[in-house]
Formats: C-alpha cells, structure tokens, sequence
C-alpha cells in the first residue's frame, strides 16, 4: 500500500522515538493533534486529517492515555531509510 509523502514523513519521525499528543475539548472530541519529535520538537505539517488517516490505517495507537506512538503496521508501511533506528 502507498501512502502520501507527508504521512511517510510523520511515519519516520514516530520509527525514530517521536510522538502524538491530542488535546480534548470539553465534549471529549479530539480539537487538536501535534506531532514531536524525539528530541521534543514540534513538527508544523501535522494536522487532525492526517492524524485521523495515519489512525484508520492503523499506523499509530495509543495505549492508557498515553501519547500515539507507530505500531507494527506502521513500521510495515515505512519506507526504509538509512536514518530510521
């Protein structure tokens, strides 16, 4: 399966320790999703679509309330680079 370059991009900085962290309103719907990378910083070209696709492709999961990180699929969906640990 082909996944845009920009999903790609995410996908690489979440292989290399990076996370997702999503903000609630008072309804508990999602209003906000920010990327990090691992050395905490913000990456600008994320946004809730993105985060919406990479989630129905089960790419990235989050466990008890903690921030999204890649799963399994995801790492199968990541081009390698030489970059990726």
């Amino acid at each position: 399966m082909d996944i845009s370059r920009t999903e790609q991009r995410i996908l690489h900085l979440l292989a290399q320790g990076g996370r997702i962290e999503i903000s609630r309103n008072d309804s508990r719907k999602i209003e906000n999703a920010r990327c990090f990378s691992r050395d905490g910083w913000l990456y600008p070209g994320f946004d809730l679509l993105l985060f919406r696709k990479l989630k129905r492709l089960k790419a990235i999961s989050s466990k008890a309330g903690r921030p999204y990180r890649i799963t399994e699929r995801g790492l199968q969906l990541v081009r390698a680079e030489l970059d990726n640990r």
